[in-house]
Parts: C-alpha cells; structure tokens; sequence
C-alpha cells in the first residue's frame, strides 16, 4: 500500500529535498496551499488536500485541513478493527507522516506587528494536526523542524522511521505546540492582561498572584505545575502576611538545603545565601549552632527546619525577627504560641523534598536557559595530601561541600563539628571569599581552629589554602582539575592540611 505523506509548511528551508527523498521511495505527497504550490512548483506531483476531503479551502485558507478525512487519516489506529472498518466505511485513506512548521507568529509579534497580523499568524489547523500525529505516533510520523528532514529521509530506503524516531519526533512535536501556545499566551497576556503575564506559563497554571516581585515596580506571580511533591508553592500557609516573590525564593532556597540531610538540620536563609546551617542531636541543637553563625545576617531571615516544629524550638528561637518559617509538619502547641506572631509567616510542606532532576530554567535575552537541577551526590573523594583527614573531619568535608551547593559561587563554606562557621558567597574572586568568610567567623566570635573548607569550586591559586591555613583550617574540600592543583596541595603539605578532592564542581550563579 503506497505511503502517504501531507506537507504543510510555513519554513520552506529543504523542503525539495526531503520531497524528493519521499517520492524516490514511492511515498505519495499530500499538500496545501502555498506549499502544494511550491512543490507543484518544483516538478512535484501533489495531491491538494481539498481533493481528498472534496471541500475547497476557505475564509483565505483558515478553513482547510479540520477535516474527517485529515483527521481520521492522521488519528487511525491501523491495529484496531474498529478504526479500520471506519475508515472503509467513510472512505478514509491512511496518512502515515505529517511535515507541518506553524504560522510565524513568535517572528510576526516580535518585529512592529499590527493586531491584525498577530491574530492571522495564529495558527489553528496546524497545531491540531501535529498533536494528532503526535498522539498517533505509533503509526504516523511528526516532524515539526527541517533539522530532522535529513535523519528522517535516511530511513526511507528501509522500513521508514522506526518507533523510537518517531517516539522522539513526537516529543519535540508536543513540545513545539507548547511554546507556540506559550508564545500567544504571553502575547495577549502583554497587550490585553491587566497585569502582563499570562495564565499558564512553561507548563505551569498561574497561581495567586504576589504583591510584587523582587522590587515594587515590577509585576509577578506563582505559577504552579501539577504535583504532588512536597513544596514551597503548594504549602499550607498557616498565618502572616501575603508572601512575597523574595519570599518565595529564599524559602525554596532553605526547604532544597535542609532536605540535603537525614540528620536534624537547620538553615537560615538571608537573600537566597544561607548565613547559617547546622546539624544537632535535634532542631534546637541545630538552630542554635546555625543561628551563632551569622546572627546579624539572620535578622528578618528565613529559617526551614526537616522536622515537625515544636514548642521546644518556638521557644528557642524566641524573639529572633524572621520573615518566613516553614517546616514539614507542625504541633498544635507550636501552631498555638507563633500566632501571636501575626506578621510572621509559618509554611507547612507536609514533607520534604525529593531530590529529583528538574529541570532548572533561567531567562536571558531572546529566551531561556535550561538545565537539569545539580543533584549530584558525592561518592569518591580522593585525598590529595599527605595528612589525611579523621573521621570527624571528614563528615565535616561532606556536610561543608554539601553547604556549599546551595552558596551562590565563588562559594566558601567553613564548618566545625556540623556546622558553618564562616561562609563567603558570591564573591568575583575565590580568595575573597575565602577571606570573607574568615571575617565572618571572626566577626561571630566563632573559632576556626580545626575546622574545615570546602569550596565549590577548584582553587586556581595557592593563596586560598595559606589563607585558610592562617585562619587554623585542618583540612579541605575542593573538585581539584586546576593546572595548579600541584602547587595548591604543596602548600596544603607545607601546613600539614588534609585536602579532598571530589571531582564535582557546585557553581551557583
């Protein structure tokens, strides 16, 4: 049976050639419009698709492929008895491949468009039938960029695109009909909406809209994507006031730290840096060794707590000024004394998070950064130097590395008996923050005899490890891969210095 292929393009980029690919292999060429013209054009023998559904197009060629005969050819599952005796009953030929680019809209809104020409480069039966094939990709074929006409074409000699191209096709074919929506979406939001951003964004539906966002002039919301895992933005706010986009932000920060361990922890958060972390036997202990890091910084904070929040640490953390607590679970009496706090804003997550491998979005000009989230977990840690580090130091490596994850970088984290001591973050130069936070500690009254440094990233210099060495570091932790690395670990030999390099970076930007 001859294989049928429909080709509706708005980016004519390599179309001739992936037409001819198709005819060689006795592919039949099904078309619309300005692209059936083009290839009629090009010595193509082309079906219009107004023939196979026996209607003209209209409206200027809004109306042309919402058909029976479209759809149904695209949409059959040819291993159901039911679909096929339909498609015999109403005369429905098979479409085995479908080659759609959409209108241009994110080019037309992005030069000096009218209304008038934004709304007419909105395309509708494009959309619909790429998602059909898509969801039919088991039998049809999606391809939705000329970049893949080249893999594709190479298949066609053979069996035509096996089931995990046209799996992977259809992926990017979901994917492009959700930025094109996203694109509208934003459009209208920023030319009709009251306050400019639109009601579901990058997968997410818009959610309470906040007060304002890092600053007062500036417009912002939540936006909240379908799940069940525990979070800041789908946590039981039980009192205080609206909560903010810096909030929000430096709260995600602290919940993504604390649930880096089993043990009982603490951090206090101040402008998405934590100014102070710690390990105890419980919160209290934690809290305490956290809060002595950096007091001053920690004053309108945000503190977040991997278990349930009682009295005892009520208690404790007293008349300390924090904008946001937020904690897996709650007691009533905890509940209880903080409402006499009514500025103070109290989340409860109903767990903690799970560190799985989002992805991690960032605008830029002209669009988006993406990455996977840096979950990656220490396993083989490679001691450099002579002296080698004991047991405690050790699990202070491991607890001050971790730290430094969640420091935005150059990121110095010191740390004694499971908890920070000095922290330096988001320095231009590495020395700095180490010198930072040695005044930190010095500035807290906090000893740094014996303690350790981990460091987010490798030292290019050897002047951080004299540094450090000055202020009675015992042992370090960096990922190493500097030309120097030879010189930094003589000079951690020249102090007598453990030093463990890990092999993975944790840049914070």
């Amino acid at each position: 049976m001859t294989q049928r292929a429909l080709l509706s393009v708005s980016d004519k980029t390599g179309l001739t050639d992936f037409a001819k690919a198709l005819t060689d292999a006795g592919w039949e060429l099904l078309s619309t419009g300005g692209t059936a013209k083009h290839l009629k054009d090009a010595g193509f023998a082309v079906t219009s698709v107004s023939d196979v559904t026996g209607f003209p197009e209209i409206m200027g060629g809004r109306v042309k492929t919402l058909h029976p005969k479209i759809h149904g050819g695209i949409l059959a599952d040819r291993d159901q008895a039911e679909h096929s005796q339909a498609m015999q009953e109403h005369g429905i030929a098979g479409i085995d491949m479908v080659v759609i680019t959409l209108y241009p809209f994110e080019q037309t809104v992005a030069g000096d468009a009218s209304i008038t020409d934004a709304i007419e480069n909105i395309d509708i039966g494009g959309p619909a039938m790429i998602r059909a094939a898509a969801k039919n990709h088991a039998h049809v074929t999606i391809i939705t960029d000329p970049a893949d006409y080249a893999r594709v074409a190479a298949t066609l000699t053979d069996q035509g695109p096996d089931q995990a191209l046209r799996r992977e096709l259809a992926g990017k074919a979901f994917a492009r009909t959700a930025a094109y929506d996203t694109a509208i979406s934003r459009w209208f939001a920023q030319e009709f909406s009251v306050d400019g951003l639109p009601d579901h964004f990058i997968g997410g539906r818009k959610g309470a809209p906040l007060r304002y966002g890092e600053n007062p002039h500036q417009q912002a919301a939540t936006y909240l994507l379908p799940s069940d895992q525990p979070s800041v933005l789908h946590a039981k706010q039980l009192q205080g006031k609206e909560l903010s986009y810096n909030n929000l932000a430096d709260a995600d920060a602290a919940v993504r730290l604390v649930s880096e361990f089993e043990e009982p922890a603490v951090a206090i958060i101040k402008h998405a840096n934590p100014c102070g972390v710690a390990l105890g036997k419980d919160c209290v202990d934690a809290y305490r060794k956290a809060l002595a890091c950096d007091a001053t910084s920690a004053f309108g904070g945000i503190l977040a707590i991997n278990r349930e929040l009682d009295e005892l640490l009520v208690e404790a953390i007293g008349k300390l000024f924090l904008e946001v607590i937020i904690c897996p679970r709650i007691t009533n009496g905890a509940a209880a004394v903080l409402e006499k706090k009514k500025n103070l804003r109290v989340l409860v997550t109903g767990g903690m998070l799970e560190h799985s491998n989002e992805l991690v979005i960032k605008a830029v000009a002209g669009g988006y950064l993406v990455q996977e989230r840096d979950t990656a977990l220490l396993q083989d840690l490679n001691v450099a130097t002579k002296t080698h580090p004991d047991a405690r130091q050790l699990r202070d490596l491991q607890f001050a590395f971790t730290v430094a994850k969640h420091v935005a970088s150059n990121a110095i984290v010191m740390a004694k008996e499971g908890a920070t001591v000095g922290i330096g973050a988001g320095q231009m130069s590495r020395v700095d923050s180490v010198r930072l936070a040695c005044w930190k500690a010095e500035n807290a009254g906090l000893s740094t005899q014996g303690a350790v440094l981990a460091s987010d990233a490798f030292f290019p210099f050897d002047d951080n490890v004299h540094h450090a060495a000055e202020a009675g570091i015992a042992a370090l932790i960096q990922p190493g891969g500097s030309v120097r690395d030879d010189e930094v670990i003589a000079a951690a030999d020249q102090h007598g210095m453990a030093m463990v390099m890990t092999g993975i970076r944790h840049f914070r930007h």
